[in-house]
């Protein structure tokens, strides 16, 4: 995906000439959720999943945004959210080559449905052994090919 930019006005007159080169990038922000959530899980899933990212790696979130009336809004990711599905099998694996690579993940198990605060959901998680997790969501970020090798199996979120 690309995404241009061009001068606009600014509010008091002024304009501000933007780069109008196509923005590319080395790295890669995916999810990858198990093929057999509801679709409101996948939603929940992927929401919770990537507010851990920009966190840990604050490079992944751009400027704030304003609107032509100088409206402030907050910053957000600088590039897509890939988003992929996979089998049970295909979550545990790219959890392995994730946690190899040592790749800034997020992950979301099935026992997460059933708590209703950020306690209990570390509590659920601290709960289990790696071996041991239900992922039902797995979130990454890092170099485009060390991703493209964590989600090996996966294929694009319909």
């Amino acid at each position: 995906m690309q995404k241009t930019y061009k001068t606009r006005p600014r509010s008091g007159g002024e304009s501000r000439s933007m780069n109008t080169e196509p923005l590319r990038f080395d790295t890669k922000i995916a999810v990858l959720l198990r093929e057999d959530l509801e679709p409101w899980q996948r939603l929940n899933v992927t929401a919770f999943l990537v507010s851990g990212l920009g966190t840990a790696s604050p490079e992944v979130i751009g400027e704030p945004y304003e609107d032509a009336d100088a409206v402030p809004y907050l910053p957000m990711f600088r590039q897509p959210v890939l988003v992929f599905e996979g089998t049970k099998e295909t979550l545990k694996a790219a959890h392995g080559r994730a946690l190899s690579r040592a790749l800034p993940r997020a992950v979301f198990t099935s026992d997460l449905f059933a708590t209703g605060n950020d306690r209990d959901n570390r509590a659920a998680v601290r709960a289990v052994p790696t071996d041991g997790l239900d992922l039902v969501g797995l979130a990454v970020y890092g170099p485009k090919n060390a991703v493209d090798k964590v989600l090996k199996g996966a294929r694009m979120h319909p």
